[in-house]
Parts: C-alpha cells; structure tokens; sequence
C-alpha cells in the first residue's frame, strides 16, 4: 500500500490515539502502541447539514429526526485533527500541535419512512455522528460522496499523512527551488530515509543537506526562496470559501426553482416519460435554450432526472413542486416569487427603518397590513391562503400529534384560514369538534381547499376579526402561525381576548417557527425573522420569550415540542386567577 512507508513512520514511536472511535482505532491500529506516548494523535467528526451539527443521537427519536433532515439532501461530515508532538527538552516536556480538519460532501437518496426506522432499529446510528455509518448498513442511504471516503468514516486518513510529512520530512532548500509542493505525499522511496536518527530521542527526524560548505552556499538566498515559497503554499492561504459561494449564489438557485413552478414545469412531467427541452419549451410557450438551461439546473440541484431520453420529475417534485399535490409547496412557492422576492430587494430599507416595506412596493401608504397588501384583490388573497395552506397541510399531522389533546373536546382554530390544521385535529380526535374563525372574505374562499372527507360534520366555520369580535368557545384555542406577524402591542391584545374566553384548564396551542435562546443556532426561524421585518410588524421568538409572553397572560404548564421540521409546538394551560 503506497501510504504504508508514511503511516509506518509511527511504529517506531509511543503513539496515543485519544478517541475511543473504534473506526479510527482500526484506521490507526498500525500506528499504535502502549508505551508513554511520543505522539497524541486527537479527532473528533460531526455532520452539518443546513447550518445545524448534528452529533450523535441520544435515542432513536433524536436518531430519526437527524436522518430525516438529510434524506434526498447533501451534507457535510467534518472532521478535526490535533496531533501533540511530544519532546523532552533539558528534563522539561516539549510539545507541538499540529491541527486540521477535513470536509467530505455527502449526500443521502430519498429515504422512505419504512426504510429510516428499519435502519434506526438496527441499533447502527445511535454511537455514529449524524446518525449513520457509512462503511456499515448505512452505506445504503448515501447516494454520492465527494471528498475523503475515510474521513465520512471517522478519520482523514490522507490529510493525515500529509502531516506526517511536514512532521518528519520537511523541506529541503533544493526542493523549494524546484517548486516542490509539500502538502503532496513524496514518493515511497523517499521515505528510506525519515528513520529517526540514532539518539534523538522523540525529536523529527533532520536530513542532511550537504557539507558545510554546500549549506553556506544556499546562505540567505535558499533562505529566501524558501521563505517566498512558504507563503505560496497551500497551509498558508485561507480555505477555499465554497459554502460562502453557496450562499452569495442561493438568490439564483431559488428564483430558478420558483420560475421553473410557475412555468409549471414539474406539473408538466408529473407521472409522465421523460421529454425533451424542445417539447417542453414548446408546451410552455418559452425558448428552447432558455428552457435547456432551466431545466439542466433544475436536474443539478436534484428537482429533475436527465436522461438521454430528456427529462423527467423525481419523486420530489412530484410530492412537493407540482401543484396538484396533497403536500405541494407550489402556493408557498408563488407566494415567495410574487410578493416576498420584491419586498426583499428593499431588505436594507427594512433594515435601517425598522419596519415592512410594502408603501415601497405598492407605492403608497399602507393602513391596514393584511388588507392593503395581502388581501388587496381576490386573486392576492387567494394566493396568500395557497401558500398558507401548503405550509400548514405539510406539518398538520405533526402538530396534532405533538402533544395529546383528547382530553379537549372542542377547538377554536383562531385564523385558521383553509381549515387545513382543523382537519387534521378532527381526524386525530374523532370527538373533537373543531371550529375554524377567520376573516369573511377568508372564510368565503375556504371552499376552494375543503376535500371530501368523513371528519367535514366535525368542522364548522365562523367569520370575524379576532382583534374586534367574539371569540368562538372552547376549551383549546390554536394559534397557529398567528403571533409571529404581529407587532408585541397586537399580540398582547390577542393573547388577552383568548385569555378571557378561556375557562380554568383550557388549552391554548401555539405553533410558530422558534429561535434558539441565544438566536445564533436557528437558522430557518432566524430567517423568518428577517422575512417579517420586510412583510410585516412581526417577529419569531425563543421559546423562553413565549412561556414569559404565556405566563403573563395566565397560561402556565408550558410544553415545547420541537417538530424536526420548520414548525414548533407550544402548549399551555390556563389556570384560575
């Protein structure tokens, strides 16, 4: 094995390799002894994903909600590496550390319910970092991987041995002038000579580079050079910023992905044989190099298989971006390319007002938010209730779940909109009887979202303005996706008109996106954020800020769930005054 000679240089040295990974024992097991050591050698790998670390799971729930966010998506395993050299020096321990860290992208294919918890079940990724272990079972779910294969494994064993070589094989001045690159691996036969030289103790081996004389010769000159040459190398210059490129980058991908839904492009190919960019072109009433071009991206970020038969859906884009789907993200989609991709060209406007900027996008004064900007036109208003709708539809089942709520038999989904939590909540308790208050003109154009199914005579509608009218009674009030688009003033006056239609032991579900405590870690609620600065009064909390905002209204026993997808679950009781 070529890297032998190189690995091999610690065989002759007390090697501790401080990880109690068994994958990086067997990696190292050539390198290792358990004498006092000469040579610390410290790693630890964690998996990124969409700006989260993902450790090792405490229990096959933290192991599911870790899969699930990297199914069908590409991520990233790093992992650091401190090597501690150790010398004695006049009876006085020396050390050096020399440290590094590697990345390989890898990413997962779909994985259906069925296989995750087969995979969790198995016991594999409850001691493995991000939940899988990818030269076991776990291999199965990997679809590609870019970078070190070992490094995925647990330890790069390559950049490893790159180290090595600085550690005992550094450079000549003759090798500088030849541009050497030092962070490649010399060939075998150079390494014949990086024995350790007799008596040294634990110190590097030095080579010879001539006599006297030929030293004096590279004087400051090789001195030179090999100070210039040291600045050109690659330890030295910062590394190369993909994941920034990524996101300076991310406007495009997304402005893509929204034209390619409202060419409707995936409804196009939805359940159909592969076409041909002409056709689709064609069908769609575009250029056919412009369509090539959006198609071939939409194929790159994984939206699109093609084939040399043309192009075709996979399954995400059958399930999520055609727009007849039950789980289709089509109307979030439109929502964000018709409305929030404008307002957010007048991002900086937002920033240093401190305030939405519709007046700006509109061109004149806004009074009422919701009315003058959302509402404005049937069309706009159905094109909001779209895009709630398929963001309430993909995680309705999961707040209903969230927490037992059978002991509630009737619910006020409090600007509930289409219905579609309110259905779920009345599939999940059949005694239920769940009551959806909203708007007129909301409940009005509901009927374009109601299916026929058997929970219809459990749900009744109500029309009014929750900030001026009556609230329905029952004994759970939900509040879902509500709060975060009010300024505190409102939100105070919300919380306190259901406050007073709660009886002593009442329910009040809140579900919203929530910051971390430190708002530094959240990175899809600290987004959201951002977004109802531009759009609206409103902001996303912590959930510390909800149980203080809860309890100061009456409501206590707070409950937090987090979902594992991009809502949260809060629930409280209201107790006696």
């Amino acid at each position: 094995m070529v890297l032998c000679p190189v690995i091999g240089k610690l065989l002759h040295k007390r090697v501790v390799l401080a990880s109690a990974s068994p994958r990086r024992q067997e990696i190292l097991s050539n390198a290792k002894d358990l004498r006092t050591p000469d040579v610390v050698i410290g790693a630890d790998t964690i998996v990124t994903v969409g700006g989260l670390i993902l450790e090792k799971p405490v229990d096959k729930q933290d192991a599911y909600r870790m899969l699930s966010r990297l199914s069908g998506r590409e991520h990233s395993v790093f992992t650091g590496v401190a090597i501690v050299h150790c010398s004695s020096k006049e009876h006085q321990l020396d050390t050096r550390v020399s440290e590094f860290y590697e990345e390989t992208k890898v990413k997962f294919s779909e994985l259906s319910e069925e296989l995750l918890w087969e995979y969790i079940h198995s016991g594999e990724p409850m001691d493995k970092a991000g939940g899988y272990g990818i030269q076991a079972l776990g291999g199965m779910l990997v679809e590609s991987v870019h970078g070190d294969f070992l490094n995925v494994v647990g330890f790069p064993l390559n950049h490893f041995c790159k180290q090595l070589v600085k550690l005992y094989y550094p450079p000549r001045p003759e090798d500088l002038r030849r541009r050497v690159k030092h962070n490649s691996i010399p060939a075998v036969d150079t390494f014949e000579d990086l024995s350790d030289v007799e008596g040294s103790g634990s110190e590097p081996a030095q080579r010879d580079t001539g006599s006297c004389d030929e030293k004096a010769q590279a004087g400051e000159a090789g001195q030179a050079a090999a100070e210039a040459e040291c600045h050109r190398t690659q330890e030295t210059l910062p590394p190369f910023p993909t994941r920034l490129l990524e996101l300076i980058d991310g406007f495009m991908l997304s402005k893509a992905l929204f034209t390619a839904c409202k060419l409707k492009v995936f409804d196009l190919l939805k359940d159909e044989a592969p076409q041909k960019a002409a056709d689709i072109a064609s069908k769609v009433d575009t250029s056919v190099c412009g369509m090539e071009r959006l198609l071939n991206i939409c194929a790159a970020m994984g939206l699109l298989e093609k084939t040399e038969q043309g192009y075709s859906n996979t399954e995400t884009a059958n399930l999520y971006l055609a727009s007849d789907g039950e789980y289709s993200l089509h109307g979030i989609i439109m929502h964000k390319n018709d409305l929030t991709w404008n307002l957010f060209t007048y991002l900086e406007f937002a920033i240093r007002e401190g305030t939405h900027q519709h007046h700006r996008l509109l061109g004149k004064k806004v009074e009422d938010l919701f009315q003058d900007a959302y509402y404005q036109s049937p069309e706009t208003r159905l094109r909001f209730m779209r895009a709630m709708h398929s963001m309430v539809k993909l995680t309705a089942c999961q707040v209903a779940t969230a927490f037992d709520l059978s002991r509630f038999s009737s619910a006020c989904d409090v600007g509930g909109c289409t219905g579609a939590l309110a259905r779920e909540l009345a599939r999940e308790y059949p005694r239920m009887q769940v009551t959806v208050f909203d708007l007129p003109d909301i409940i009005e154009l509901a009927a374009h979202f109601q299916p026929a199914r058997p929970q219809a005579a459990q749900i009744h509608f109500a029309a009014g303005d929750f900030f001026r009218d009556p609230l329905p009674s029952a004994e759970l009030y939900v509040l879902c996706r509500i709060l975060h688009d009010w300024p505190d003033d409102k939100v105070h006056k919300l919380l306190s008109r259901v406050a007073e239609s709660c009886k002593p032991g009442a329910g009040l579900l809140l579900v919203e996106m929530l910051l971390d405590e430190e708002k530094r870690v959240a990175q899809r609620a600290l987004m959201q954020s951002l977004d109802m600065l531009v759009q609206t009064e409103g902001r996303e909390r912590s959930p510390g800020e909800y149980q203080c905002l809860l309890e100061l209204h009456g409501f206590h026993q707070v409950q937090v769930v987090h979902l594992g997808g991009v809502l949260d679950a809060i629930l409280a009781t209201k107790v006696a005054p």
